[in-house]
């Protein structure tokens, strides 16, 4: 399928603004792009209740944004976790899509503040979003959440950090995770993962670059070139006993082929998966409601998921 004619227009339009890749534009103008971009979501849903608590990280308190969206107990807790490739976004920028997915879904969402990368490259990263994960287990009874529902989330960077997670609970004997959403993960550097495309452009000029993503795994990794298969799950030899999981990708996405392959690769490792390719969408669509609305179908599979 063709790129989305809302996709395409939004593509045009950064062009016509003459947008930069962000591997041209160094960590700091990265950052500052990824921040800007949060105009793209769209409205900030309204919640019933919005709070910061600091839980403890494995270099000091880290902060956590939970959103409640209506008053209750019993409902899931969903460790989100942003994107930015390891080096850029953050619970701001993340605030409207965490706010849209605390209300279609129904679970309360708590948004990990972890810290990135080239300050602090792997493991720091995915080490925070561990001990976060593990803080707001515990914390369950204070949330007023199901004590036996705990799923993790992360779109890109952070749907690799997600998937890292999972396999450290299993591995460490952390908290029984019940689910993991994967959204347009990323999970392995080239040439250890997967392209669509052998060039530096996503599949039809989509929102992400082969050029951008080797620029956020360098910062992330000491060597890209053997990766730890915590900081890319791809590469892990056994995937077996893992939460079931959701793994979303997008048609026109340079991240598309190892999210497939990874799905494939729970599968026969007998892990349920449900994998949703959203078709003419690119990279990011999940953060750009606002430009791309005809993405928002995506939170009807991510609704019936967590329920």
């Amino acid at each position: 399928m063709a790129l989305h004619p809302q996709a395409r227009a939004l593509i045009d339009r950064w062009a016509e603004l003459g947008a930069r890749p962000l591997h041209e534009l160094g960590v700091i103008g990265a950052r500052a792009a990824v921040d800007g971009a949060r105009v793209l979501a769209g409205d900030r849903e309204r919640v019933a209740s919005v709070r910061e608590v600091l839980v403890p990280g494995p270099a000091g308190v880290l902060p956590v944004r939970v959103y409640d969206p209506e008053p209750g107990a019993g409902r899931p807790l969903v460790v989100y976790l942003h994107g930015g490739g390891f080096v850029a976004g953050s619970v701001d920028a993340s605030d409207r899509p965490c706010r849209t997915l605390a209300v279609a879904t129904r679970c309360v969402v708590a948004s990990v503040e972890y810290r990135r990368s080239p300050e602090t490259p792997f493991p720091g990263p995915l080490e925070d979003a561990y001990a976060a994960t593990c803080a707001l287990a515990g914390m369950r009874p204070e949330l007023g959440v199901d004590p036996d529902r705990l799923v993790v989330a992360g779109d890109s960077a952070g749907g690799g950090l997600a998937a890292g997670v999972t396999l450290l609970a299993r591995d460490r004997s952390g908290p029984r995770i019940t689910g993991q959403v994967l959204v347009y993960p990323a999970l392995a550097p080239a040439p250890g993962g997967v392209s669509d495309d052998p060039s530096d452009t996503a599949g039809a000029g989509g929102g992400l670059s082969r050029g951008e993503m080797d620029f956020f795994w360098r910062h992330y990794l000491p060597d890209p070139a053997d990766p730890d298969p915590y900081a890319a799950p791809l590469h892990a030899a056994d995937l077996s006993g893992l939460p079931a999981a959701l793994v979303v990708t997008a048609e026109h996405d340079v991240l598309r082929a190892e999210g497939l392959a990874y799905a494939s690769r729970l599968r026969s490792a007998g892990v349920p998966v449900t994998a949703v390719d959203a078709e003419g969408m690119m990279h990011g669509f999940v953060g750009q409601f606002g430009a791309v609305p005809a993405g928002r179908r995506i939170l009807d599979d991510l609704a019936e998921f967590l329920r």
